[in-house]
């Protein structure tokens, strides 16, 4: 790899897997700019049930996104997610916005807009761009693309270990259901559905540590 050279990284894979983690500290340790595209859709999906917006409307819906201004920064190491100028970190990770978002997501005005402003982003390279479809759709022609995956229940414990310090009330229980019909509805959705790349490489994550597989991922973007 020539060194001078600035990548476009694409990490997809389902939630739980340990994509968002390994892709921020990927971005930390190249000095790239880390972008989660899943948090441009929960910030659409908070401004959409704050206005009430009918969320089975895809062209309505289309319409809101391109009249919101969604902007993703880094401050302190960590990613600050502005909403027409507010920050809305926290506000994006209420269990109101995680069982709504399918709705956003699966919204084909949305994602051809929302596809606009990560390309744009990223066009530049020096980028790791997390999500569902980034290595499919965003950027077929990533200079590296990784699909992380790990056993279901291994991914519910992750989730539940991330979610009940936020959500002390919540179960394990709700966790794994939640996880359930996340995943059948990022995997059967038509439009932008979650799936590795044809020349991804495939990580499995089930037995690793995140430094574990922030090591492999990175040695094979050195190599």
């Amino acid at each position: 790899m020539n060194p001078a050279r600035r990548l476009i990284i694409a990490v997809d894979g389902p939630a739980g897997s340990g994509k968002s983690t390994v892709a921020k500290l990927i971005a930390q340790r190249l000095n790239y700019l880390y972008v989660d595209t899943g948090a441009m859709y929960r910030a659409l999906t908070l401004k959409a049930l704050k206005v009430k917006a009918d969320l089975e409307d895809e062209d309505g819906l289309g319409r809101l996104a391109k009249k919101t201004d969604i902007r993703l920064k880094h401050s302190d190491g960590s990613l600050k997610v502005y909403l027409d100028g507010e920050d809305v970190t926290a506000a994006i990770r209420t269990p109101e916005v995680t069982n709504s978002v399918r709705y956003i997501a699966r919204a084909k005005p949305v994602r051809a807009h929302m596809v606009i402003l990560q390309r744009d982003l990223g066009k530049d390279g020096g980028v790791v761009l997390e999500g569902r479809d980034i290595g499919t759709v965003v950027f077929p022609d990533a200079d590296k693309k990784f699909y992380l995956d790990a056993s279901f229940e291994v991914r519910v414990g992750r989730r539940y270990q991330e979610l009940k310090e936020a959500h002390p009330g919540i179960t394990e229980a709700e966790v794994r259901d939640d996880l359930k019909r996340r995943d059948e509805s990022d995997i059967n959705r038509s439009l932008a559905p979650l799936k590795k790349a044809d020349d991804a490489i495939s990580i499995d994550t089930t037995d690793l540590t995140i430094e574990g597989v922030v090591d492999k991922v990175l040695s094979f973007i050195k190599a």
